[in-house]
């Protein structure tokens, strides 16, 4: 199956240029999310777990948009400006993907696009 760009109306807008979903192969991609509520288009104000509860919340959206969730995803990667927050994001993440327990990576990043302090980017399959 060759690459597929998905449709996902309940998503942020992409902030460059890139596809929010993607699929190949049986895998769908979702880019990075970052704490941008889709109906402001503003970044949620609040700490660090305000901003993961709301990245989770984008993917869940976007994993219902083409049909899947939570339970498909097999591959997370958490991009965090500063590793102090790990627990609190870990808990959020936590509430999201208890039964699923996807593959995970977590990576320290000097800084984050719009200023945001997370973003997680994950793998599903079908």
């Amino acid at each position: 199956m060759p690459k597929k760009i998905l449709d996902a109306p309940s998503a942020p807008p992409p902030v460059g240029p890139y596809s929010v979903v993607t699929e190949a192969h049986g895998f769908v991609f979702v880019s990075g999310q970052g704490a941008l509520d889709p109906s402001s288009g503003k970044i949620v104000a609040g700490g660090v777990d305000d901003e993961a509860e709301q990245v989770m919340k984008n993917i869940g959206a976007i994993l219902r948009d083409v049909g899947l969730d939570y339970n498909d995803i097999v591959k997370a990667t958490i991009f965090l400006v500063d590793m102090d927050d790990f627990p609190k994001v870990n808990a959020v993440y936590g509430k999201y993907v208890a039964d699923a327990k996807p593959a995970r990576s977590t990576v320290a990043v000097a800084a984050l696009p719009l200023g945001i302090q997370v973003e997680i980017e994950v793998i599903a399959a079908r």
